[in-house]
């Protein structure tokens, strides 16, 4: 599926996540418990050929949040994380191109041994899900429909009196972690929305962004696409084995 296809159902998205309602903590204690980027510390599955921690990153560094700055979120749903940050890359990087500095795979911030997933990486992983499930195929514009076998069993949301989650069919267990924003300090969309970086930064001009995976309370669909602003935007990291 080709990388642009989803570029205006990503915006869309994008800005539907902040209008969902997709400064550092201070320094230790006041960091949510970090459980650290050691490997031990986590679950993780294998899916397919891959295997991925099974939740997400609460690793505290230097910039990353707590959702609403409150140590229970990272508890529950790790920690928040623009790209530069989830990249272990000079700031920079959120304004202009670092493509000389990615590695394949990119470490980042993740356990040793262990990367940032790419856009491709998690492209696998929705395809494995449809292909294991026998779906007809992938709905148009960077999406697919492999959402609701990924999504936690709970913590969503619900959606006109039905629940928001999934069957976690793999254990891959999607959280609704929210947002953040770096710019304003504000925090939107937890129990509404999950966004994931990759380590895929878009193609042509738009150096400020990166492609992300994210999933909705809503609908069983999982979106990879055009949209994390690298700066501004404070989303979850998981992490894949290399």
């Amino acid at each position: 599926m080709s990388k642009t296809r989803g570029f205006l159902l990503a915006v869309a998205f994008a800005t539907m996540a902040f209008s969902l309602s997709c400064s550092s903590d201070g320094d230790p204690p006041n960091y949510g418990g970090s459980k650290g980027n050691d490997i031990e510390n986590y679950k993780t599955k294998k899916i397919g050929n891959q295997t991925w921690i099974a939740e997400n990153l609460d690793y505290y560094v230097e910039g990353s949040k707590c959702y609403n700055d409150d140590p229970a979120n990272c508890a529950k749903y790790g920690r928040l994380y623009n790209w530069s940050t989830a990249m272990a890359l000079d700031p920079n990087c959120d304004f202009t191109s670092c493509s000389g500095e990615i590695q394949q795979p990119h470490r980042g911030i993740c356990p040793e041994g262990w990367h940032i997933p790419s856009y491709d990486d998690w492209d696998v992983l929705f395809h494995y899900v449809e292909n294991d499930k026998g779906l007809s195929g992938s709905p148009p514009g960077g999406s697919y429909t492999a959402g609701g076998y990924l999504k936690a069993t709970s913590g969503w949301n619900y959606y006109e009196g039905q629940s928001g989650n999934g069957t976690d069919d793999y254990g891959f267990s999607a959280l609704p972690g929210g947002a953040g924003r770096s710019d304003n300090g504000s925090f939107s969309s937890v129990g509404l929305a999950g966004c994931w970086w990759s380590s895929t930064e878009t193609d042509g001009s738009s150096n400020e962004y990166a492609y992300l995976s994210s999933m909705k309370y809503d609908d069983a669909v999982a979106f990879l696409h055009y949209g994390g602003n690298k700066d501004h935007r404070l989303y979850s990291v998981r992490c894949l084995k290399n």
